[in-house]
């Protein structure tokens, strides 16, 4: 494998199957993101899932991820990895903790499926409950928070995810949903909460981890949805969600942090 390029960016975004959307909007994400790299002018190839991504590795200096379902299989994660411990950088978002599920007797909702980009990425995603106003708050200085005050609010997700590694894991953001923020599937999907720290209240939004010459950073905020989006989802009365939501996405501090992890990842 070739050397990491400066200056190079891979992007991807969508659902699966491919072409789906998945509940979220990835054209408008992708259209943000792409907006945010021209910001830096930085050269950027597009894909909408990992089928190639080696290639795109070989070339680019920082990798980010906007999906829902799509996920690197085992030989895929071995040439990430490869390219991270060789100086590249990965950005996930929102649903790249997620991944394959699968379907649980007796129930109508599904369970992630923990595979290799889990351990790779540093986190795995459990569930979610309501979209809700979420106060997050910013853990400690770092270039990654640069420009931000101790605490935010967004709307969004409030997403539950299990670090994988906590002791090579520097945590960047949490949150405290609050005892209102639960979820049916803990206790039946998954025996027990493990995305709480031990605190038995605080949950992670945002970290990063190093990998030898590379990292991984993940935040766990960015739902977006569309009105056709929402149509084609199961006819929800208690949800007010409006019919085209952008959630951390209208939000400066959310736009502080992408731009901030751009400029790390490609500075190397």
């Amino acid at each position: 494998m070739t050397d990491t390029k400066p200056g190079h960016a891979h992007l991807i975004a969508g659902g699966f199957p491919p072409g789906s959307q998945a509940g979220h909007d990835h054209d408008y994400a992708r259209l943000r993101l792409l907006g945010l790299l021209a910001e830096r002018e930085i050269p950027t190839s597009v894909a909408n899932d990992f089928a190639d991504l080696e290639k795109w590795l070989q070339v680019s200096r920082l990798l980010i991820t906007y999906v829902a379902g799509p996920y690197p299989d085992a030989a895929q994660c071995r040439a990430l990895q490869q390219w991270l411990e060789a100086g590249g950088h990965w950005l996930g978002l929102h649903g790249t903790s997620g991944g394959r599920a699968e379907r649980v007797e007796g129930s109508r909702q599904r369970r992630t499926v923990k595979t290799e980009h889990h351990a790779l990425l540093g986190s795995y995603f459990l569930t979610h409950p309501p979209i809700c106003k979420i106060r997050v708050d910013v853990t400690g200085g770092s270039l990654f928070t640069r420009g931000l005050g101790p605490s935010f609010v967004v709307e969004d997700e409030p997403y539950f995810i299990e670090l994988q590694d906590p002791k090579s894991t520097r945590v960047l953001l949490t949150a405290d949903y609050g005892p209102s923020a639960t979820s049916p599937t803990i206790g039946t999907l998954y025996p027990t909460d493990t995305s709480l720290q031990p605190d038995g209240k605080t949950r992670v939004l945002g970290y990063t981890r190093a990998l030898r010459q590379g990292s991984v950073t993940y935040f766990a905020l960015g739902h977006c949805h569309n009105p056709a989006i929402r149509a084609s989802r199961t006819v929800d009365p208690t949800d007010t969600t409006p019919l085209t939501f952008r959630g951390s996405w209208e939000s400066d501090a959310f736009a502080t942090l992408l731009r901030n992890a751009i400029a790390v990842g490609v500075a190397g």
